[in-house]
């Protein structure tokens, strides 16, 4: 089952037999077998999230967070996230009580950012272009095929799921 928004961006995909670039459609392959060049792909992805594997007990979503914008204040009770910026600059909030969030660091490209679940946490882009990253959910967090065009699209449709 396809995204039903599919960009209309391609990740590139080295192939060693051509010593070329073949290009490869975005969207949620599920839990087919998948390579891809990440950095890239993180980087072209325009959309506020996009899910491009979900598995049974893993999925990889990309997200590209909007100059002054963040990711939102959140809590996974049940999984364990992994972040990594590929693109730009942020700070990382975390702590155990969404009021409270006690843990502030700065992030920029290539950094990796692990936030245990029950974590509050949020992430804002304090940059002067779109925070590019890639995040890791274990279990996964979203629907198949997840495409959140906007952060507003995403606020919608989680409260539409119940997710946090």
């Amino acid at each position: 089952m396809a995204s039903p928004y599919n960009q209309t961006i391609y990740s590139a995909i080295k192939n060693p037999n051509l010593n070329t670039r073949q290009m490869k459609k975005i969207y949620d392959y599920g839990s087919k077998p998948y390579v891809v060049d990440i950095e890239e792909v993180t980087k072209e992805n325009m959309a506020f999230r996009t899910a491009i594997w979900t598995g049974k007990h893993l999925q990889i979503t990309l997200m590209s967070i909007n100059v002054g914008e963040d990711i939102g204040l959140e809590n996974h009770p049940e999984l364990d996230q992994f972040l990594r910026i590929e693109e730009g600059e942020g700070i990382v909030k975390m702590g155990d009580y969404k009021d409270n969030l006690n843990f502030s660091t700065t992030v920029k490209d290539d950094y990796a950012i692990v936030i245990p679940a029950g974590k509050w946490h949020n992430l804002i882009n304090t940059g002067n272009i779109p925070l590019k990253l890639y995040s890791i959910y274990a279990p996964p967090q979203h629907p198949f095929g997840t495409v959140h065009e906007t952060k507003e699209i995403a606020i919608a449709s989680e409260k539409h799921t119940h997710h946090n």
